[in-house]
């Protein structure tokens, strides 16, 4: 039946504003967290720098983030959300809260299981992961110690995040963003609470306890949110519930492949502890500063917009996934290239202002901005792979980005093993780059096959907005090698130029290019303005 007079344009206004509102709220949660993520850099710079200590208490912090990642990490995501939304779109509130109580206690259980595990055998766990740590001070035992106690550590964070991970599952699925956005600022609020007030007195142990204390703010703001959307807790496994077996079906490659992305982390800390003291912590403050450009667009949006594909793939909406996913990447894009790009061309002025002073030194940001150039090149396809994977994800396929995260994996060990005696934290950033294009690219072009979604104009309007960033590039090239900054002051000038020479050349060639994305936003100001 056709749809009356204005009825299906009005109905798209209404999707494409509750998309809208909902990629703003997720939108504001992700900057609101990426900049106190910032201020947690600052402040853990500026009291440790990029010492011994706080080489050990990132390499404890993978053991923990690999548990969560793995398990609830691959529960809410691609998992339980589909199957939650359809439980609510066909049996209605009781049975979708039902199923929720029921994949919260056994993920719960199975997450406290593995940190028992993990306690256990830290010992052993840290110096393989690690095994240069500290080995070029002569402190390889006392750092391999003190990353073992930080591990046991943050542990008790785990499990906390295990069940607020299942909340924010939860909340996104009945598309209730608010909650969850605030959480992960509560989490860094904790750290920094560590850093500047609980390690004046227990020093780097002050770090692992403001992990835990923000683990803990994280659950408990996302508490109140559920208990109003409908949610009451029961202590029940159902083992034999066919929603809980398809959730496990489902999480089962899923857990495979974030065990991969997370191996990635292990596999350039495990070579970045051979490059010698500081490459560790060095590599980890720039990853941070290249995560927040993909967290702001690549994750903000595509996060927002997972729930409303799973409803698409219920409604057998399969047109309407394609038109969503398209838009969403270009949007990513827009966004992702030039944010890469000029990062990449002011890694040094970047690092400087922001990290330079206290306990870290001017050989910590050369090597940090080393680093952080070349994973700039991962940006984008990162913020590619977060969208596709989703559109796989709501469309009940697993499988496929499981497949392509251990290729990723395998590029990455490869690349790293053969770069890191020539080129140090160099050749580990751009393994880390390069693995992403291989699984981004064919990522893509699986979706495309998978879908029959015609890709032409959207990578069309892609080259539009490449050949922007180019533009742009060779505008802050020309900006950059004019400015000789010998201070901080200088350096945060040239970052403060940059940044706007950058902006504004790369939405005046936007513009001359005709790229939609900036229409869309010219309009929509216009629009209001009327």
């Amino acid at each position: 039946m056709a749809d009356a007079p204005g009825t299906a344009g009005s109905r798209r206004a209404a999707v494409g504003g509750g998309l809208a509102l909902a990629a703003a709220i997720v939108a504001f949660g992700f900057v609101g967290s990426r900049l106190l993520g910032v201020v947690r850099t600052v402040v853990i710079a500026n009291a440790f720098g990029a010492s011994p200590e706080l080489d050990a208490y990132n390499v404890a912090f993978r053991i923990p983030d690999l548990i969560f990642q793995v398990l609830a990490g691959a529960t809410l995501g691609s998992a339980f959300i589909p199957v939650f939304a359809r439980k609510f779109e066909r049996e209605g509130p009781p049975a979708a809260w039902l199923l929720a109580s029921r994949v919260l206690n056994l993920v719960v259980l199975a997450t406290a299981a593995l940190c028992l595990v993990a306690f256990l055998l830290a010992p052993i766990l840290v110096p393989a992961i690690a095994p240069g740590l500290g080995d070029d001070l002569g402190r390889s035992e006392e750092l391999t110690g003190r990353s073992v106690e930080l591990t046991r550590i943050m542990l008790a964070s785990t499990l906390l995040f295990a069940a607020s991970g299942m909340l924010t599952g939860m909340l996104n699925g009945r598309e209730r963003f608010l909650p969850p956005a605030l959480a992960p600022m509560l989490y860094n609020l904790g750290i920094i609470f560590g850093a500047v007030v609980l390690a004046d007195r227990w020093g780097v142990n002050g770090l692992a306890f403001g992990v835990v204390l923000g683990a803990g703010m994280h659950l408990g703001v996302q508490v109140p949110g559920v208990i109003r959307e409908g949610f009451r807790y029961r202590p029940t496994l159902g083992w034999a519930d066919p929603a809980v077996r398809e959730v496990g079906r489902l999480m089962a490659p899923r857990v495979v492949g974030l065990a991969a992305a997370q191996l990635n982390f292990v596999v350039t800390g495990f070579f970045a502890s051979k490059v010698g003291a500081s490459a560790i912590s060095n590599m980890t403050y720039a990853w941070l500063l290249a995560g927040l450009p993909l967290a702001l667009f690549g994750m903000a949006l595509s996060t927002a917009v997972f729930p409303r594909l799973a409803g698409q793939v219920a409604r057998d909406e399969l047109d309407a996934l394609n038109e969503t996913v398209s838009r969403v990447l270009r949007l990513i894009m827009f966004l992702t290239v030039p944010a890469a790009l000029g990062l990449a061309m002011l890694r040094e002025p970047a690092v400087v202002t922001l990290l330079e002073r206290g306990a870290f030194t001017r050989s910590d940001s050369l090597m940090t901005a080393a680093a952080l150039g070349w994973y700039c090149l991962g940006i984008v396809p990162q913020a590619g792979i977060e969208i596709h994977s989703r559109g796989f994800y709501a469309l009940g396929d697993t499988r496929t980005p499981v497949a392509l995260a251990v290729l990723a994996v395998a590029v990455n060990l490869a690349l790293g093993a053969l770069l890191w005696q020539p080129f140090g934290v160099r050749g580990l950033a751009f393994a880390v780059g390069a693995a992403s294009w291989v699984e981004w690219l064919a990522l893509y072009a699986l979706f495309v096959r998978r879908t029959g979604w015609g890709p032409w104009p959207e990578l069309a309007g892609i080259a539009r907005i490449a050949l922007a960033g180019a533009i742009m590039c060779a505008a802050l090239a020309a900006v950059t090698s004019l400015a000789e900054p010998a201070t901080w002051r200088g350096y945060a000038g040239l970052a403060v130029l940059g940044t706007a020479t950058g902006a504004g050349t790369f939405a005046a060639a936007a513009a001359a290019l005709k790229v939609e994305e900036l229409q869309a936003f010219v309009g929509r100001i216009r629009g209001a303005d009327r």
